[in-house]
């Protein structure tokens, strides 16, 4: 504890943090909260003089806006499908890395690095690799496609070529190379904290079950995923806010149309609804959304702290 006499110097030392945070967090928050219930408010308008009457109009036409729904079930399908896939995935790779000595620093380096790459630059690799590339007649009039890496394994194995995310591909197809771009992007960041809880478990429990001849499966279900369940629980809540900010990704594949050529924003998420409506200086209809996708995103949490108070073991 800090002397009576001597508060003053740390609250002077933490001035400048705090400054700060008041600046660029707590305004930020206080400004979205009163511009969503400033009717059809606009900064633009605002600084012209303009009066915007006090009301819930803007949250109207975020319901009534016809790609509302569509964004909202992007975003939920995108979490639904995405959080236990990565999840289950990283908690198996992560218990292969805890049981291997051999290069598990390199293999552990190997895994985190999609973690420090740009996600735009992972988006277009990604892009490329489902991209149907092009197409051209050959020497006898044949119609050949200049297919991308996926569909040249796909082609390999005696399959025909998928139209991922060009012109007239479908919605499901869209949605299989955006879930596995975002599965592969938390991979990381999940693996690294897994491990971590992995390499924290007492060894005791396990040499325990070696002597009462445990089986392999009963050992990991019985023992690691318990004694593991507050660093799962801490990934999948995480898994959860971050998917339901999905956008970097979308954008990263499709680029700004969020979507294939002949259907722009078939894909788009919240987040780019949010982005969108500020590019129309609709500043109160993007504070309403993203107070609503705040609301959704605090129930998910809240679910989620209740079942973990029930499942997980501290």
């Amino acid at each position: 504890m800090v002397d009576n006499k001597q508060q003053w110097k740390a609250w002077l030392y933490l001035s400048p943090a705090i400054v700060l945070l008041l600046i660029f967090t707590v305004w930020p928050i206080i400004n979205t909260v009163r511009m969503a219930f400033l009717e059809n408010y606009s900064g633009l308008k605002a600084v012209a003089g303009m009066k915007f009457e006090f009301g819930l109009g803007n949250f109207v036409k975020v319901m009534e806006y016809k790609r509302f729904l569509q964004c909202l079930k992007n975003t939920v399908l995108l979490c639904v499908l995405t959080v236990p896939i990565s999840t289950i995935l990283a908690l198996l790779i992560a218990v292969t890395l805890n049981s291997i000595k051999f290069l598990q620093k390199a293999l552990q380096t190997i895994f985190f690095l999609p973690y420090v790459t740009n996600s735009i630059a992972i988006g277009m690799v990604f892009a490329a690799m489902f991209n149907v590339v092009g197409s051209f007649y050959g020497t006898e009039n044949e119609l050949i496609v200049t297919a991308g890496i996926i569909n040249n394994v796909i082609e390999f194995f005696g399959g025909t070529h998928v139209n991922w995310i060009n012109y007239g591909s479908s919605y499901e197809a869209n949605m299989f190379v955006m879930v596995v771009y975002i599965v592969w992007n938390a991979l990381p960041f999940k693996i690294l904290v897994l491990l971590g809880g992995l390499q924290s478990i007492n060894k005791q429990y396990y040499d325990a079950a070696k002597v009462d001849s445990a089986p392999r499966h009963r050992v990991f279900t019985h023992i690691t995923v318990p004694l593991l369940s507050p660093m799962l629980a801490y990934v999948i809540i995480t898994g959860f806010i971050g998917g339901f900010k999905e956008y970097t990704s979308i954008v990263g594949i499709f680029g700004e149309t969020m979507g294939p050529p002949d259907d722009a924003g078939r894909l788009n998420t919240m987040v780019g609804f949010i982005y969108d409506a500020l590019e129309t200086n609709s500043q109160g209809r993007a504070s309403a959304a993203a107070l609503i996708l705040f609301g959704i995103i605090l129930v998910v949490t809240l679910i989620n702290n209740w079942v973990s108070k029930k499942r997980v073991h501290y």
